[in-house]
């Protein structure tokens, strides 16, 4: 008689969640620097950290055709701005307006500001 053998259950184990640090955040005015939108300037919308990506107003804009439903939406092709990677994007300076890398400085009272490589200039958070 052949022994009798438990396997174990099938499980899919799950990757974990990576929330990246990311540089800029809501409300922020960024400039594209890398992709088919370069150039661009906008408002950050939406950040979306565990995906490490952004969605900027006016930027990568992509049509999507809704049907009409029960609820009294209309159909038809609606356009809106698609998130894009946080790396292709930079902060502007508030004193020049020309892109920046960003430095973080951490104050007497513990709170963080982030400043402007170039001019040393704060960068004020509008959330």
């Amino acid at each position: 008689m052949k022994p009798l053998v438990f396997r174990k259950a099938k499980r899919v184990r799950q990757k974990p969640v990576v929330r990246h640090k990311m540089h800029i955040t809501k409300g922020d005015t960024v400039r594209v620097v890398r992709g088919d939108d370069a150039g661009k300037e906008g408002v950050v919308l939406r950040v979306l950290p565990k995906a490490n990506r952004v969605v900027i107003e006016g930027v990568n804009v992509v049509k999507r055709h809704r049907k009409a439903t029960q609820a009294g939406e209309e159909g038809g092709i609606i356009s809106h701005a698609a998130p894009i990677h946080a790396s292709n994007v930079m902060l502007l300076d508030p004193k020049s307006d020309e892109p920046t890398r960003v430095r973080r400085k951490r104050n007497e009272d513990g709170s963080v500001e982030r400043l402007s490589a170039q001019s040393g200039q704060p960068i004020p958070r509008k959330r």
